[in-house]
């Protein structure tokens, strides 16, 4: 199984949304297709359908019972994995979210692997989520917002992958909720700054059709 990894520019930017998205556009095209989000902070055992990992699951047409093998890692804090973890008792190693990742990559298809929070975010005690998905050795789908001061978070998100000789075959900009630069402010600079990086755009309010997003994605080598 092909994987690769979905993260954010930074927090609540969309990466759960856009991923969704891609597996609807995937199961409709008759593809297969799997994800995991190995860390989930922020769980409520009585609001599973609203979580990332229950979000993912009902995209890909499984039941939330499935919660332990979507999310095996789950913290009731809303904070960063690591310190949610300390919270309960518990540690988390890169080395061992590396091992549950890698254990997912069975089969045929593409496996999408969410992380937790932005791209230079703490995922475990010794990594960030950038830590992880070079370990894994994954391309970068990079999904941020269009929030004022969106466009540094965009760039500094991009040559932080490259800088790791990652792959980024494509960049989502989520449209932020309230008011915000046009979207042709963080288009644009990606266009000028990052002009080999395809982008596409999924505006509030409105169906994203992840088709053309797909496709790019599983046309991948």
């Amino acid at each position: 199984m092909r994987a690769l990894a979905v993260a954010g520019t930074g927090t609540d930017v969309g990466k759960t949304f856009v991923a969704c998205a891609v597996i609807a556009a995937l199961r409709a095209q008759g593809r297969v297709v799997d994800a995991f989000k190995p860390v989930l902070s922020g769980f409520s055992p009585q609001d599973v359908a609203e979580s990332d990992a229950g979000r993912l699951l009902t995209a890909l047409g499984r039941p939330l019972a499935e919660i332990e093998a979507m999310s095996p890692l789950r913290f009731a804090a809303p904070l960063a994995p690591p310190s949610a973890a300390r919270l309960q008792g518990a540690t988390l190693r890169l080395a061992d979210l590396a091992d549950l990742c890698r254990r997912r990559l069975s089969g045929e298809g593409l496996l999408l692997i969410e992380g937790a929070g932005g791209i230079a975010s703490p995922i475990a005690e010794d990594g960030t989520n950038l830590d992880l998905f070079a370990e894994l050795g994954l391309p970068v789908l990079l999904v941020g917002g269009s929030y004022l001061g969106a466009v540094s978070h965009a760039l500094t998100a991009v040559e932080v992958v490259r800088a790791r000789g990652l792959p980024i075959p494509a960049f989502v900009v989520s449209e932020s909720a309230g008011e915000a630069p046009p979207l042709i402010e963080i288009t644009g600079a990606l266009a000028r700054f990052a002009p080999t990086v395809p982008v596409f755009v999924a505006r509030r309010n409105q169906t994203f059709d992840a088709g053309p997003l797909a496709d790019a994605l599983y046309a991948r080598p």
